[in-house]
């Protein structure tokens, strides 16, 4: 990704940063690192999770590989023609995403996998660059409230305006759009929260409104 949208140097949060520097001696093999968005530069579709995982994103470099709530999102993106396998293994192996791009709020692991808000409002810069970016039509999929309102903060929109509803679309403006979804967690999936029909329904609503921007 470009300078604009990543810096795996950055330590603008103290907390993260140390967190980061802790993990290295318990896990020496693990990136370790804040880590960068996945996908095509300018994507019609772009999913925005939370932050990286323990043992997913955070060791892999990859988003949501490594750890279970990319098990339904890959799935997911590959039933609906966004990438090119259906399980990502690692950050080298040969998926590849298709129209779309995945990061996160933020960049980096927070402790107990909960940044403060100090932390989403650090790296907003660098969602609102990969927002801004994206081409007239794009639909940008929030993965749970957190990354809902990041995006929202990207925007510079009022959260009182846009309240998160799952699989409810909203006008960010500039020709995009928002869908809200519950977050493909393990806890959300096995507590029935999120299904996978409501999952899919997200993307094939996300398909349906970009469709219609390539036929208007």
């Amino acid at each position: 990704m470009s300078d604009c949208c990543f810096d795996i140097d950055c330590v603008a949060c103290p907390r993260l940063s140390q967190f980061l520097t802790d993990l290295r001696g318990q896990y020496p093999h693990y990136h370790n690192r804040p880590v960068a968005s996945f996908g095509v530069e300018q994507p019609h579709l772009l999913v925005v999770g939370l932050a990286p995982g323990m043992h997913g994103a955070n060791a892999t470099s990859r988003p949501f590989t490594g750890d279970h709530s990319g098990l339904l999102l890959y799935e997911t993106l590959h039933r609906f023609g966004f990438a090119s396998k259906p399980v990502s293994l690692s950050a080298d192996d040969d998926l590849e995403l298709i129209d779309c791009c995945i990061t996160n709020a933020v960049k980096c692991l927070p402790p107990q996998n909960k940044p403060v808000a100090a932390e989403v409002k650090a790296c907003n810069s660098f969602l609102a660059t990969e927002i801004n970016r994206l081409p007239t039509g794009a639909v940008v999929i929030a993965l749970g409230s957190i990354a809902h309102d990041a995006i929202l903060r990207a925007r510079v929109l009022k959260k009182s305006h846009y309240k998160f509803v799952h699989n409810v679309q909203h006008d960010l403006g500039g020709g995009l759009r928002l869908i809200d979804s519950y977050h493909c967690s393990r806890y959300n999936i096995q507590t029935r929260r999120l299904t996978t029909e409501m999952f899919e329904a997200v993307f094939a609503n996300a398909r349906t409104l970009l469709s219609q921007a390539e036929d208007a």
